[in-house]
């Protein structure tokens, strides 16, 4: 837990004051605010919103994904998915179709300007994220993946296990 620290500043991380926590808390909101602000106002301009970008975020990582998979890695509402589902099908962003063995099931697959949209939003995360890690070594950015994956609950764990080991 404490590699790469000396001892007692490790063994100090184990007592965290409630002050000490706020101030984490307040970082992770301002930093949320700035790691979505590009991608924002990509979307704005397209009268798109952070539910879009997900889901596009999500069927670029897994081409062929089914409506019911990516239901289940956004925690989402049927409804909510539909609604954001069919703008983006509607935008020529978005192909499904029906699958193979069940044709109960939709395949969610990016068009080229589908995933012209995902790599901008993707840059521009990609772009801050390098900085901060620069920014911060190596030690703290596997610190940092330690903590966030951490924080993930049971079912955010198993997508996102899974998620690491698709490989493009």
């Amino acid at each position: 837990m404490s590699q790469g620290l000396p001892p007692q500043m490790g063994q100090s991380l184990l007592f965290l004051t409630d002050e000490q926590l706020r101030k984490g808390i307040e970082a992770m909101f301002f930093a949320y605010r700035g790691f979505t602000a590009d991608p924002d106002r990509i979307l704005e301009e397209l009268g798109y919103g952070r539910a879009h970008h997900r889901a596009i975020h999500f069927i670029n990582r897994s081409p062929g994904t089914t409506v019911n998979n990516l239901l289940s890695i956004l925690g989402v509402t049927k409804q909510s998915l539909n609604r954001v589902l069919r703008t983006l099908i509607e935008d020529g962003l978005v192909k499904s179709t029906v699958g193979r063995r069940d044709k109960r099931e939709r395949h969610l697959h990016l068009t080229e300007d589908g995933a012209t949209l995902e790599r901008a939003l993707s840059d521009a995360q990609r772009d801050r994220m390098r900085a901060a890690y620069r920014a911060a070594g190596p030690e703290a950015v596997a610190g940092f993946r330690q903590v966030l994956e951490a924080m993930m609950d049971e079912d955010a764990r198993r997508h996102y296990e899974a998620m690491k080991d698709f490989v493009e």
